[in-house]
């Protein structure tokens, strides 16, 4: 089966091409696929695509007409493909369904002891023989509370670090994990965990209920010296609305993975030209903020397992099987 994968990395790219070896013939591209990309798969009957992929209607139709019929995403969000119409024109759509939390659970703390330290100004510094400690002085992670929004198995492992640190747990769910129960964590309401953690992670998917999750009320609700870290969707955080709080004095250190606006800029490098977008311009200038490319899942484990799911949706597919990560099922499935 003929395959084209779009959005690859340079890093995943070998990692693809031996997965797929002897299997199915693979083409990768760099390019994201969207409405301007889409009839470069004319004549593919699969297309593989990336997170930032913009999957519309219009999309979907132009690659429906030139003969795609599946569309194997290579990640666990898909709120960047519309669903209903790939079942209308017959596509069948999977996903990675899950890959290793400890890789975005182990980023987000990364992001959150970069900020506490300011390792980033610190590291900068050094580069340029400053080897002063003004402005570098952070807190103990040890005694701290720590708030988790969303304890799936991404929150529970980050849960599992926290409380490595010998921190106070709060977390705020739909309902209980019992594991998180076990390391000590206390279920409150939201309003309850935003006002008395020191560092809040947030580990829910993105979907209309949490559309700006994290909005100016809410950022209004944290401590002043509060630490604010988001590895899960960008869109769970009003960035406006951050950035007013950031120039109001407050919060002690913001990590952020994700940014609602990053499709079209993540990934690419924009070192020339800049960006248009002012919100992300300004949130990067902050220096108690450190913004990272969505690479919170980038490690050899997860990516290995990414690219596993995704060869078994393609074998699935050829093999006229419907496999449990299968959003739209072939028609007739």
């Amino acid at each position: 089966m003929e395959i084209l994968a779009y959005g690859v990395q340079a890093d995943e790219r070998p990692l693809l091409e031996k997965a797929f070896a002897d299997r199915h013939e693979l083409r990768c591209l760099s390019v994201f696929l969207n409405h301007d990309t889409a009839p470069l798969a004319a004549g593919y009957p699969a297309v593989s695509s990336s997170v930032n992929a913009e999957l519309d209607a219009g999309t979907l139709a132009v690659l429906a007409e030139g003969g795609t019929r599946l569309i194997a995403q290579r990640s666990t969000g898909f709120n960047n493909i519309d669903l209903d119409a790939a079942a209308e024109l017959g596509m069948t759509v999977a996903r990675v369904s899950h890959y290793s939390p400890y890789a975005v659970a182990e980023h987000a703390w990364t992001l959150a002891l970069a900020v506490n330290r300011r390792l980033t100004r610190a590291a900068n510094r050094s580069r340029e023989f400053d080897f002063r400690l003004d402005g570098l002085l952070g807190r103990d992670i040890h005694g701290m509370t720590v708030g988790v929004i969303g304890t799936g198995k991404i929150g529970e492992c980050f849960a599992r670090i926290a409380s490595g640190f010998g921190t106070e747990l709060l977390g705020w769910d739909i309902a209980p994990n019992p594991a998180c129960v076990d390391l000590g964590m206390a279920y409150t309401e939201l309003p309850e965990l935003l006002s008395r953690a020191d560092l809040i992670s947030l580990h829910v998917p993105l979907l209309p209920a949490t559309h700006h999750l994290i909005d100016g009320a809410a950022l209004a609700r944290m401590k002043d010296d509060a630490i604010l870290v988001n590895s899960s969707r960008g869109g769970l955080v009003d960035s406006a609305a951050l950035v007013e709080t950031l120039r109001a004095g407050r919060l002690a250190g913001v990590g952020l993975d994700v940014y609602e606006e990053e499709t079209g800029v993540f990934f690419t490098d924009r070192s020339i030209e800049g960006i248009a977008d002012d919100v992300l311009a300004r949130l990067v200038t902050f220096p108690q903020v450190v913004v990272t490319s969505h690479q919170a899942y980038f490690t050899r484990t997860a990516v290995g397992q990414i690219i596993d799911a995704t060869v078994r949706n393609v074998d699935d597919y050829a093999a006229g099987h419907r496999g449990e990560n299968v959003l739209v099922p072939r028609p007739g499935a």
